[in-house]
């Protein structure tokens, strides 16, 4: 298999970089390509917009490439999401998209044109405590398709995203269509008054109110000078009451090494 990492947000570290290559060599049941784009550096992002889509466009038109992960998130790839889809190159479709956090985007977009994506660790992990069981957990989905890289509470069609990320995503052209699908959520760095400000806009929408329930991931949240009242499962179920969705109860996803893989097909 031969999968081709970009960097469609920020870039990717060297030593991450070298980290996976090595990784993925010891495997000696993959090729991994990293392009030189994921070194680029504009202001925060891993280039201007125009390279990290021309980077994507590339992959995504060749044929040799079986998958595209995405090197990290960060924040960037809305900026570039809705062009990548312009005139989809019929190769983008056979191909395999990997990634998560501010990837969200482009899963989001890349799913609503008819490709195959799924939210799952990326290489930067490589250099969170756990790394590289994160790395050669997406690996293994990848090459063969792994179960035991799956998300274990898995049932039926479904999705993965960062609650800001899902927010975001939300009346706009590329917009999931969330119907009788699981919708699995997790969350960085944000308090629990602004994780309750994004379940309000989420299950307010009528899109996500489709959904045929939400699960909970990991959340990481910051000590506040004033005490929420409530933690973050009670905050999602709550909303989730109010709303009429499902609460499903907790998932294994998050931005962390134990991130699992969720297929959206």
């Amino acid at each position: 298999m031969r999968i081709a990492v970009v960097a469609p947000s920020c870039p990717l570290k060297r030593e991450s970089a070298e980290a996976v290559e090595a990784l993925a060599a010891a495997r000696g049941d993959c090729e991994l390509v990293i392009h030189p784009q994921c070194f680029s550096s504009d202001g925060h992002f891993a280039g201007p917009d125009r390279e990290r889509r021309a980077a994507l466009r590339e992959v995504m038109s060749d044929p040799s490439v079986d998958a595209v992960w995405f090197a990290r998130g960060g924040y960037g790839s809305n900026r570039i999401a809705e062009a990548v889809l312009a005139d989809l190159p019929e190769a983008a479709r056979d191909k395999i998209y990997l990634g998560y956090s501010d990837g969200g985007f482009l899963l989001a977009a890349l799913h609503k044109a008819g490709c195959r994506v799924a939210h799952g660790p990326m290489p930067q992990d490589i250099a969170r405590a756990g790394g590289d069981a994160a790395v050669g957990r997406a690996l293994d989905w990848l090459v063969s398709g792994d179960a035991g890289a799956l998300e274990p509470g898995l049932s039926g069609p479904a999705m993965a995203y960062n609650l800001t990320v899902l927010s975001c995503l939300l009346g706009t052209a590329i917009e999931p269509d969330f119907t009788a699908r699981e919708l699995l959520v997790e969350e960085l760095d944000e308090h629990h008054y602004r994780i309750d400000r994004l379940m309000f806009h989420i299950t307010g929408s009528a899109a996500v109110r489709k959904a045929s329930g939400i699960r909970l991931g990991r959340a990481q949240v910051p000590e506040n000078d004033r005490p929420f009242g409530s933690d973050e499962e009670a905050i999602v179920r709550d909303w989730c009451g109010r709303s009429g969705i499902a609460y499903r109860g907790r998932a294994d996803i998050g931005h962390d090494s134990g991130n699992k893989v969720v297929p959206f097909f």
